[in-house]
């Protein structure tokens, strides 16, 4: 039929749409919690504003759905420095981390922002929800959004910009306010009801719901001992002059790139001796260190390291796998779906953990087991040990931090380290990378250099892992003694060349293609240094990128 066209729908459904028809128009959605936010048009992501102009597959995408979670997300920060430009004219909003299950950030302006300047700020987001003002896209050409953002004084989104190599830049328009995101946005305010924002540590937390409960706003739950991790490193970059993508690019760009390098280097060497340090002056009590952290956050060269500084200080670490503790296939728990799960902390022999810990603490001579992964069983091949009074034990593993794992072994003797890569390298003040972005690309890397494993499989497997961490890992977070972030404020420069290549092999029809796509846009950010022998051997990111001195 002239002028119509077919969108075919999920389960089939196909419906004739006049030409120039918006997604939204052809879907008829409303802007109720759970309606849809973006949508795949053959494949591709994009926003329910977008005009169709011919036959398309279209599948709706929810707040239940990663990209759509993700939407949301953004649209709400950009509805919150929207709402701060109106209360505040001319502060600046910086988005810094997540922290619990919201985002931090701060609002600098001519005098500090107090509690009673958030809940205004709070009153005017839900009085642009209540008006639905419409979030329009913009393609500019590059000139003019140079312009628009010199006249806001955005610099960091200058720098951004110097290192786009594209004539035209897609910004977003809210009102009178134009903005730079990297990723999608909801078609109006009118999405956006469900959200807080409470003060915290002289800035913000803007809350939001999560992807199963997308009707009610995720608890907050403070994390004290993360968030100062968090300030150490923002404090460190600013100092340093690398607090976003930009001045990074400045840095790969000119000969201070290397320094950049060694000083990251010798902060993550500094730290680690501090560590040990405080092991070797409580060296009477502490005979058991605990690691633990997400994947990809560099444990087994933390420990390697971590060892060579108690060996300078003359104390003998002595590493202990939790892997060769695990119970024999049959006796693995399972999880709901019937398949064994090795996560568990039930899947390891706590009973003979703990009591092998406690006859090494007594100096008692244990023979140690070995686990036999093809077999799935327990193995006894004489291999013993014994501790005297300088030795200390080094053991690596998800459950390190929680107690169960040791619950006979008194708190004294034990000292529990939480690491993990919590990047505070921004985009720019109003995109975050988050850090899970950052584990995962190095987890690519590794997995492909050192496992033979595609990106794909990589991909593919990541929301189990993280699902893991949320379950294993995150909970007990703030048992550690001391945190250690693993980050390198240069990686990226470094990854992305190791990264792009096996991204961009990922065939259009594979599951994990709009994933792998977001993350080469991502790495398209940074500059890519090819001078990757400045990277010490000794480094994290040697475990990932290859080439590490503690490994064959």
């Amino acid at each position: 039929m002239d002028g119509k066209i077919r969108v075919t729908m999920p389960g089939g459904i196909v419906k004739e749409c006049t030409i120039g028809s918006t997604i939204l128009e052809a879907l008829g959605s409303s802007k109720e919690i759970g309606e849809p936010l973006v949508a795949l048009v053959d494949g591709e992501v994009a926003e329910l504003s977008k005009r169709l102009h011919y036959d398309v597959t279209l599948t709706p995408i929810d707040i239940t759905n990663p990209l759509g979670h993700r939407t949301y997300i953004r649209s709400l920060t950009f509805l919150l420095i929207r709402a701060v430009e109106d209360v505040f004219k001319g502060a600046r909003v910086t988005i810094e981390h997540s922290l619990s299950k919201g985002l931090y950030g701060e609002i600098h302006y001519t005098r500090k922002i107090n509690e009673k300047d958030i809940e205004i700020i709070k009153e005017k987001m839900h009085e642009i929800v209540e008006k639905d003002e419409p979030i329009e896209k913009i393609k500019v050409k590059k000139e003019e959004a140079i312009r628009i953002f010199k006249d806001y004084g955005m610099d960091d989104k200058l720098r951004l910009l110097k290192y786009i190599n594209l004539p035209y830049i897609n910004l977003y328009k809210c009102g009178y306010l134009y903005d730079y995101f990297y990723g999608t946005m909801v078609p109006s305010t009118g999405y956006l009801k469900v959200f807080d924002l409470i003060y915290y540590s002289s800035g913000f937390i803007l809350l939001y719901p999560s992807q199963k409960n997308p009707k009610i706003v995720s608890e907050f739950k403070d994390l004290p001992k993360l968030a100062k991790i968090f300030k150490e490193t923002e404090d460190w970059a600013r100092i340093h002059g690398v607090y976003d993508v930009g001045l990074l690019n400045e840095k790969v760009e000119s000969d201070e790139f290397k320094d950049i390098v060694l000083v990251a280097e010798a902060l993550h060497e500094k730290k680690i001796a501090n560590i040990a340090d405080k092991i070797y002056e409580n060296r009477d009590r502490i005979k058991i260190v605990l690691i633990a952290g997400p994947s990809s956050s560099g444990k087994t060269t933390f420990a390697k390291r971590l060892a060579i500084q108690l060996k300078v200080l003359g104390m003998k670490p002595y590493p202990i796998s939790l892997d060769d503790y695990f119970v024999n296939r049959g006796l693995t728990p399972k999880d709901e779906y019937g398949n064994y799960d090795f996560e568990s902390i039930n899947a390891l022999d706590l009973e003979l953990i703990n009591s092998q810990l406690t006859d090494l603490l007594n100096y008692k001579e244990v023979e140690l087991p070995t686990f036999n992964f093809i077999k799935g069983e327990r193995e006894w091949l004489g291999h013993k040990y014994k501790m005297d009074k300088d030795s200390i034990l080094i053991i690596e593993g998800i459950h390190g931090l929680n107690e169960t794992l040791t619950s006979t072994i008194p708190k004294e003797n034990k000292y529990k380290i939480y690491i993990s890569a919590l990047t505070q390298l921004n985009i720019d003040d109003h995109n975050r990378i988050p850090t899970t972005d950052v584990r995962l690309l190095r987890r690519i890397v590794r997995d492909n250099t050192s496992r033979g494993r595609n990106a794909e499989a990589t991909i593919l497997s990541w929301p189990q892992v993280r699902e893991g961490e949320e379950k294993n890992i995150f909970p007990y977070q703030e048992e550690a003694d001391i945190m250690f972030n693993s980050t390198l404020v240069y990686e990226m420069s470094i990854l992305k060349k190791y990264a792009e290549p096996l991204l961009k092999i990922i065939d259009v029809k594979s599951p994990v293609y709009i994933e792998a796509s977001r993350l080469l846009t991502f790495l398209g950010y940074f500059k890519e240094s090819s001078n990757d022998e400045i990277v010490p051997l000794n480094s994290i990111l040697r475990e990932f990128i290859g080439g590490s001195c503690f490994y064959k």
